[in-house]
């Protein structure tokens, strides 16, 4: 079970528009830092009237409601406790690693519904795998009974990721994805919003959303290949110009002549990664399919042989985050991918290398750990965009005059208003006290 994610909130004043005030509450309803009106002019600092007219808007729109109260303490009145209303949204998460996919599905209020790990192989082409794996979520929507809600789907994929033309961008172990329009199929299949976002940013951000402690991270991972996400002090990913920043895995490695899956020579992922580790490890692991599986497996027995590739492998990716302590400096550094995953010696050897060769200041508060959600960051990190996008301010504000329009319409028609205007008897009730 995941733990209640921060999502991020604009600053506020009394002259923001009404769709951003009620963006910024949703959105901190929707991580449950903040469940009550009270809570909410605390947590804000804005006015109480302020918030009562965004709360009006949420209530409005079916985005929020009521669900009980909270005992007060002292002799003031029980609180009433606002809740994302579950009907109001639906977030699919595609997680896709190497070898498989994860299947998530949740509402606004971070409650996943469903969950389902699926194995695909990406040499059967983009348009077989997507069309198998869309299939598959919308008969989970079915079940679970969300088909008919709006939803907003972000796919994270391992390969560089084109977001603006919602593509991966000649992917290494993606052979004939360059270009495919991945975000406009998922669209014609499910609708909605899609987000297209490279994995390790997917998970780097849920990584960081999750835990309380605010402060930059790199977080680092090794598995098929290697990647990082890189998040500011703000809790926000650094995508770059481009959405290529963090791709440490062709960086180059120095000393190294292995050729890359990328083409070039002497990438740290063709010397560091998994993958390569496998390959060295041939003579005593063999070959095939399981190859990997077995090469993970006497890593956690303590292979020696395969503890001393995994100790080769840490120091040149320790080398690598040495230098980009220097650049980002960031609070943390956090290792996730299937070595971590079975040992402690990558943790291990990258601390090692990066306190002993970044500079004392660039270190002196650092911390180097293991990855706290392991392979539900993924999922984490696509709750954190789905939510933060589906409340977006304008979004909302094309909802609230969407609604408007409907009522002006229907003014002309008055046995037509209860067809649009939700019963608010209830619902006002908080936005009145």
């Amino acid at each position: 079970m995941l733990p209640h994610l921060r999502l991020e909130v604009p600053p506020l004043s009394a002259r923001v528009s009404p769709a951003t005030i009620a963006s910024t509450l949703a959105r901190l309803i929707a991580s449950g830092s903040a469940t009550t009106k009270a809570d909410l002019v605390r947590t804000t600092g804005l006015a109480r009237t302020t918030v009562d007219t965004g709360l009006r808007a949420l209530f409005e729109l079916g985005a929020v409601r009521l669900q009980g109260f909270r005992a007060s303490i002292g002799r003031g009145r029980p609180a009433e406790v606002i809740e994302i209303d579950p009907s109001f949204g639906v977030i699919v998460v595609l997680d896709f690693t190497a070898h498989n996919v994860r299947i998530s599905i949740a509402d606004l209020g971070q409650q996943i519904h469903a969950q389902s790990d699926v194995p695909v192989s990406f040499c059967d082409g983009p348009a077989a795998v997507l069309d198998g794996i869309l299939a598959q979520t919308d008969q989970m929507l079915e079940a679970a009974g969300l088909e008919e809600r709006y939803r907003m789907t972000v796919v994270g994929m391992p390969g560089p990721v084109a977001s603006r033309e919602g593509s991966v961008v000649r992917p290494p172990i993606m052979p004939g994805w360059d270009g495919f329009p991945i975000a406009e199929r998922v669209r014609e299949v499910l609708g909605g919003g899609v987000l297209l976002v490279n994995d390790v940013n997917l998970r780097a951000l849920g990584e960081a959303r999750a835990i309380a402690a605010a402060g930059s991270m790199i977080y680092v991972k090794v598995g098929t290949g290697i990647g990082a996400g890189i998040i500011d002090a703000d809790g926000r990913l650094v995508n770059g110009a481009d959405g290529a920043a963090g791709d440490i895995g062709h960086i180059r490695k120095q000393g190294s002549t292995e050729i890359c899956g990328c083409g070039s020579e002497g990438c740290l992922e063709a010397a560091a990664s998994v993958t390569a580790l496998v390959a060295r490890a041939k003579p005593f692991v063999g070959d095939g399919p399981d190859a990997t599986a077995r090469f993970l497996m006497l890593l956690h027995d303590r292979d020696p042989r395969c503890v001393e590739l995994v100790g080769e492998s840490a120091a040149g990716i320790g080398e690598v985050l040495s230098m980009l302590v220097h650049v980002v400096n960031p609070a943390r550094i956090v290792v996730g991918g299937a070595l971590d995953e079975v040992s402690d010696d990558l943790l291990a050897g990258i601390r090692q290398v990066v306190y002993s060769r970044a500079l004392p200041l660039a270190t002196r508060n650092l911390t180097i750990s293991h990855a706290a959600l392991g392979r539900e960051a993924g999922t984490a990190g696509g709750l954190v965009l789905g939510i933060e996008h589906a409340f977006d301010a304008d979004r909302l504000d094309e909802l609230l005059e969407r609604r408007a329009r409907a009522l002006r319409l229907a003014s002309h028609h008055p046995t037509a208003i209860r067809d649009v205007r939700p019963i608010m008897a209830q619902r006002d009730l908080v936005a009145s006290r």
